[in-house]
């Protein structure tokens, strides 16, 4: 492979800096714009910008590039400040990335790669998997923002010429994982009992933060990925209760599971106005990937069990 040279937004946070890593091990020249001064995996350049306002502007940091990587997001809020979350997830995620792919025309890109949400297709899956061909159904503000954003670029596409791929993954683990799942790892490591062991009918769909980085790597080149949307996981939905038992078994960490049947965990959590919450460990959220396996000739690299192993291997013991 000739040595591309890559621009990575977002490029210290959780997924951007794991692409950064593995883009420079595999021979690329690799740029990471972030917000503040801070170590970047080695072998990557840094480049500082404000963020996303009036005065973004990273024109100097696109020379030279071939293919930006756009990873830098508002993602969710635990704890929203604004009264209007639709509109501060508007400026960063639609505006602020429609103003980075404008720049990026301008000065040459030829490849656009957005990340952005399988909440674009919706919150819960019923009878099938989602698919790359679904229309969405977006509920959230953050899945709306990202949808929004989606539109724009394939309307800048096929005004500019520059080709954009879009990456929609569902939850995505690895160490040092956000949200939820770094959640369910803390748990676990205390043998805090569960009440999740009748959560086994569930079927919810993952991605290993490997498994991301190599799709996301091969959608920097390969030919078949212009101006397509593809959807990730590790090829393996799991129940709640399985992920735990798995996710335990690597951490060599018993889960501590008690059935409590989920018709009542959801109401508990509805009364404490934690429902959102409920659902994405209650409820179903399935992927298909055949058309990322057949349009990419991609295959995940790495199980479930091995992305479960990676992801506990810092804090396990």
């Amino acid at each position: 492979m000739s040595r591309l040279k890559l621009l990575v937004t977002g490029a210290n946070g959780f997924v951007g800096s794991a692409l950064c890593t593995e883009a420079v091990a595999r021979g690329m020249a690799v740029r990471g714009a972030v917000r503040k001064v801070c170590e970047l995996p080695v072998g990557a350049e840094r480049q500082v910008f404000d963020g996303f306002d009036d005065r973004f502007n990273l024109r100097s940091a696109l020379c030279g590039v071939t293919v930006v990587v756009h990873a830098a997001a508002r993602a969710h809020v635990l704890r929203e400040p604004s009264a209007d979350p639709l509109s501060e997830f508007r400026k960063v995620n639609v505006q602020g990335t429609l103003d980075l792919a404008k720049q990026a025309a301008a000065a040459g890109v030829r490849r656009f790669v957005f990340i952005s949400s399988i909440g674009v297709n919706g919150a819960e899956t019923c009878a099938q998997p989602y698919s790359a061909a679904d229309e969405p159904k977006q509920q959230s503000a953050y899945a709306v923002s990202k949808y929004e954003a989606e539109l724009r670029l394939q309307a800048l596409a096929t005004q500019t010429g520059m080709e954009v791929v879009i990456v929609r993954p569902p939850l995505v683990y690895g160490p040092g994982a956000p949200g939820n799942f770094g959640s369910l790892m803390r748990w676990l490591k205390r043998g805090a009992p569960l009440p999740l062991g009748a959560v086994s009918r569930n079927r919810r769909s993952l991605v290993a933060l490997d498994n991301l980085v190599d799709l996301l790597i091969t959608c920097i080149d390969h030919p078949a990925a212009a101006n397509q949307t593809f959807l990730v996981s590790d090829g393996e939905d799991l129940s709640t209760a399985d992920l735990l038992r798995r996710l335990g078994e690597a951490m060599n960490k018993p889960a501590r599971l008690f059935p409590v049947p989920p018709s009542l965990l959801q109401l508990g959590a509805n009364l404490l106005g934690k429902g959102d919450m409920a659902q994405r460990l209650l409820g179903n959220l399935q992927v298909d990937i055949s058309h990322t396996r057949q349009t990419l000739n991609w295959t995940p690299p790495i199980s479930v069990d091995e992305g479960l192993r990676r992801a506990v291997a810092g804090i396990a013991s």
